[in-house]
C-alpha cells in the first residue's frame, strides 16, 4: 500500500491571508473514510471535508498535533513543518485518509485545511491503537527555489 501526503493548494492562499498562524495555533489531525474525496484545488475549509470516521476511541474533529515546529534549512532551501505523532488509543475504526486542519478558528468554515495523508487503502484498528506516524523529515516541506 502506498502511503502520500499532499497540501491543500488553498493552503498557501489562507497562509498568505494571515488565517492561519502554524507555530501559536491549534493543528489537529482528523480521519475520514474513504467517502471522502479530497479536493487540492477547492478544499480550503474544514467545512469541505465529509465523511469524518467514527468509533471506539476516536472524538470527532480528530486529535491535536503536538509540538508544532518550523524549521528552515538554508543548505537545502527546504522548510519543514514537523509535530508529535497521533495515535488514538484502544480504537476500533476504519480510515482511509487523515485531514490536518487549524481549529483555532470559531467555525468550520473559517478553519483552514493545510494537508492530507492517503493511506494508500483502508486501515482498521480493532481495540487497538490506531497512529499516524510522521516521517522523519516532518510532517510537511516546502523547497524554495
Amino acid at each position: 500500500m502506498a502511503v502520500s501526503a499532499k497540501y491543500y493548494g488553498l493552503f498557501f492562499k489562507s497562509l498568505c491571508n494571515k488565517e492561519i498562524d502554524i507555530d501559536t495555533d491549534t493543528l489537529k489531525l482528523m480521519l475520514c473514510t474513504s467517502a471522502y474525496t479530497p479536493n487540492q484545488d477547492t478544499h480550503q475549509y474544514k467545512s469541505s471535508v465529509t465523511n469524518e470516521v467514527t468509533g471506539v476511541g476516536y472524538t470527532a474533529g480528530g486529535a491535536t498535533v503536538g509540538s508544532i515546529a518550523i524549521a528552515y534549512n538554508a543548505g537545502t532551501n527546504v522548510l519543514s513543518i514537523d509535530g508529535a505523532d497521533v495515535t488514538w488509543a484502544a480504537s476500533s475504526i476504519t480510515a482511509r485518509y487523515a485531514v490536518l486542519y487549524d481549529s483555532s478558528p470559531a467555525t468550520d468554515a473559517t478553519r483552514p485545511l493545510v494537508g492530507y495523508v492517503d493511506f494508500g487503502a483502508d486501515v482498521t484498528s480493532t481495540a487497538a491503537n490506531f497512529a499516524v506516524v510522521w516521517d522523519a523529515g516532518g510532517i510537511a516541506t516546502v523547497t524554495v527555489s
